[in-house]
């Protein structure tokens, strides 16, 4: 079997020593290969070495600058920096180099979310959901996102797959609320997505506000 393949086989299994081992004769045997580099950068990455990861994914670009999977391990280096506006430049080029997979919209999309670009994060989060429909956190992401772009319908529609796919998933129904408190001015139906976040999770402040708020409303 293909050395940088069952290295990736082992690193799922946690045996990361017996992975680095295979990563590093790969490397050594195929030094103008990226993929030895990009594998042996993300063991790095799982252990913490952000430096050490950073210069085997650099490397992995100088043999070979197409490498789209450098790319989005450098994303993913710095998105877990919290350094979003790499992230995004990186995910950018993964996605340039021809890295079509619903992983590398999503964290594109997330980095934008973060960057507070909620408009631009939009359609990379569209092409996410359209990639793995089973994705709730993309749903849920494009629908908050949808929601601070105003396009609520469609926003309610991301939500809605949200809850048929996850039952208990409180924020879900916390922001249908939202939803249906403003746009659609339908409070009953507000307060049952509020009560069902709450069910759900009772400490969940935001929507217990929004119960006090609709109950206030409809005592006057």
């Amino acid at each position: 079997m293909d050395k940088n393949l069952k290295g990736v086989e082992l690193l799922q299994e946690g045996k990361l020593e017996e992975a680095v081992k295979l990563f590093t004769e790969a490397i050594e045997e195929n030094p103008k290969d990226p993929v030895g580099y990009i594998n042996f950068g993300n063991v790095l990455l799982t252990v913490g070495d952000n430096e050490k990861a950073k210069s085997f994914f650099e490397r992995a670009v100088s043999v070979d600058e197409d490498a789209a999977a450098a790319y989005y391990s450098l994303g993913n280096l710095y998105f877990n920096e919290e350094d979003y506006d790499s992230a995004k430049d990186q995910f950018e080029k993964a996605v340039h180099k021809g890295m079509e997979n619903a992983d590398v919209y999503f964290m594109l999309g997330l980095s934008l979310v973060n960057l507070e670009q909620p408009k631009f994060a939009i359609p990379y989060l569209q092409r996410s959901v359209e990639l793995n429909e089973e994705d709730i956190e993309a749903h849920f992401q494009l629908g908050l996102c949808l929601a601070q772009a105003e396009a609520y319908e469609e926003s309610i529609g991301q939500l809605s797959k949200v809850i048929e796919q996850d039952p208990g998933h409180a924020d879900a129904y916390y922001n249908l609320g939202v939803a249906y408190a403003g746009y659609k001015d339908d409070a009953d139906k507000a307060l049952e997505y509020f009560n069902k976040a709450v069910e759900i999770q009772p400490d969940h402040m935001l929507a217990g506000y929004g119960i006090k708020m609709i109950e206030k409303l409809k005592s006057e």
